[in-house]
């Protein structure tokens, strides 16, 4: 009963400042895509670069633009790891071989961070500075960018202008993202998070032996890792690991983090389309999906059928310092999220609380989803919701003004469909392999769900993993990492040309047919779509993994 009530008043504080960071937030990240003053820094940066900051762009342009950062970003970072043993700090590691170099590059680029490598061994200081934690803020503003240009579309008529790719990112970069995360990283350090040049401390054992605890620029890493929703970790076993997360304090404030961001981006979309209330209700339904699956991942947990509940629950996999309920709480927003971290591990969690936080990426991540990407997300959901509805009466649907015609249904049914044959098609491979039950520490619906989780990471740029799979072949490199691509920038190629669709259109005036949609019935209409695609798409697959586990 101690555990449950400290669990709930965790919960309500961590409610609390959300609730107390969603308006100013929100409203400032509205004016930093909106303003027509640049920085001094960004105009500096922009002459640098020689790109025309008060230039629009046309949506395959701005793609082209995107595309073609994250591609030279790829590059870089396969380089990096590739070249190791010539940069300093390394502490004599050695080169990352290939296959586990480009899966890495592809997952910090792409915001996953999947990670299938031990990093206190195997990267050096410099590439993860210099590589993975300058991607985990770019990857995050290249999300936020492409939430800007969706909204645009929304709020612009009668042009092909979805703003310019360059300077959203920078604007991201510059006055979010950095921002945010060196508070992040101070809080971090105040808390006890480690960071440190060295690469690790000697100490002695009770045994009388000597050990060396590796050492790593921690706090940095750790807050953008959270603020970006990446999720990759210094340590092998992040947020569960003292130097990463010493406290029941610092593991709040990393739920915190991960959320945070988010969550305001609705109230951004409701400032920028000029009615609030829009982005309430969809902060609405995100708010509902996210306390459901909390409360039904948290009575699994601690109401375990068979051995593992003998005791008050199941512990295995938890840090006793967190506990079930906060151990959920975290398992459930980083999976709710694009996040990936974890301070539990996900592969010991019940049949029904390891259910859930599969489904919860299964649902394509929206509840509230990553940075940038989590709007994304429940506006698609929200487009296809309109186009059910309009077949229902019989009339063409219109979202904020704009019309649903046959390329707008068209692109946001590519977002909902692709990220299905991702996954599906993965497993499906990777069991029918002969090789994969070598990889596999379980057999039977648990390595299923092993198999099946770790195409759903990928391909929703989670990141996280149930653990008992073993991803360092060739295959599950190369599979896991096409994933990651096929999973991020289809999905980005179709937002953008849904924006430049609807920006093109001119404004529609609602009239009394028109569907309401800042009242609380949309919500409704908005989460029940949401559902009934997942469990559509989903069910058979679910119900030869987890839900088998869980009736077994």
């Amino acid at each position: 009963m101690d555990d449950t009530l400290a669990g709930l008043l965790q919960v309500l504080f961590l409610l609390v400042l959300l609730a107390a960071c969603y308006a100013p937030l929100g409203d400032y990240m509205a004016r930093v895509f909106t303003s027509e003053k640049d920085w001094r820094v960004e105009a500096a940066l922009y002459r640098l670069v020689r790109v025309d900051a008060s230039s629009g762009q046309r949506w395959p342009t701005y793609a082209m633009g995107l595309l073609g950062f994250s591609f030279v970003s790829i590059v870089l970072l396969y380089l990096l790891q590739r070249l190791q043993p010539l940069l300093p700090l390394s502490f004599g590691r050695g080169a990352v071989e290939p296959a586990m170099a480009f899966n890495t590059a592809v997952s910090f680029v792409t915001n996953t961070n999947w990670q299938s490598y031990v990093p206190e061994q195997v990267l050096g200081d410099t590439v993860q500075m210099a590589g993975l934690t300058v991607q985990n803020v770019l990857s995050a503003a290249v999300g936020l960018a492409v939430a800007a240009a969706l909204i645009r579309g929304f709020v612009r008529a009668n042009t092909d202008r979805i703003g310019n790719f360059w300077v959203d990112l920078t604007r991201a970069t510059v006055r979010i993202m950095l921002p945010l995360s060196f508070l992040a990283a101070v809080g971090l350090l105040i808390m006890g998070v480690t960071m440190s040049l060295r690469s690790g401390v000697d100490v002695t054992g009770l045994d009388g032996n000597t050990y060396t605890h590796p050492l790593a620029p921690t706090a940095s890493q750790e807050a953008v890792k959270m603020v970006g929703t990446n999720g990759g970790g210094v340590f092998n076993a992040n947020s569960a690991h003292p130097f990463e997360n010493p406290s029941a304090l610092s593991n709040l404030f990393q739920i915190f983090l991960m959320l945070v961001v988010p969550v305001a981006m609705t109230r951004t979309f409701g400032t920028m389309v000029g009615n609030r209330r829009q982005g309430t209700i969809l902060l609405s339904v995100m708010g509902v999906l996210w306390g459901a699956l909390l409360a039904v991942a948290w009575f699994a947990e601690t109401h375990p059928t068979g051995a593992a509940g003998i005791a008050t629950g199941a512990m295995e996999g938890k840090e006793t310092r967190f506990g079930i309920p906060t151990s959920i709480l975290f398992g459930v927003s980083t999976t709710g999220t694009s996040t990936g971290a974890v301070n539990s591990l996900h592969d010991s969690y019940s049949g029904g609380a390891g259910g859930v936080t599969l489904l919860n990426m299964l649902l394509g991540e929206v509840a509230p989803g990553g940075v940038g990407v989590g709007l994304v997300g429940i506006l698609v959901v929200a487009i296809i919701a309109m186009f059910l509805a309009g077949l229902m009466v019989g009339r063409t649907p219109e979202y904020l003004g704009k019309k649903l015609g046959r390329r707008e249904v068209t692109c946001a049914a590519v977002y909902i469909l692709v990220m299905p044959a991702i996954v599906l098609l993965g497993a499906g491979l990777a069991i029918a392999l002969p090789s994969t039950l070598d990889a596999l520490s379980n057999d039977g619906a648990h390595g299923f769900s092993e198999v099946l989780y770790a195409f759903a990471s990928a391909a929703n740029n989670n990141g996280s993993a149930f653990g008992g799979l073993t991803v360092t072949s060739d295959f599950f490199q190369s599979a896991l990492g096409l994933a990651m691509l096929f999973g991020r920038f289809v999905l980005i190629l179709a937002v953008l040309a849904l924006a430049g669709s609807l920006a093109q259109q001119k404004r529609v005036e609602a009239t009394a047919g028109t569907l309401v949609t800042d009242q609380p019935l949309f919500g409704v209409l908005v989460g029940g779509t949401l559902i009934l695609v997942a469990a559509l798409t989903f069910f058979p697959a679910l119900a030869l993994g987890p839900l088998a586990e869980a009736l077994a």
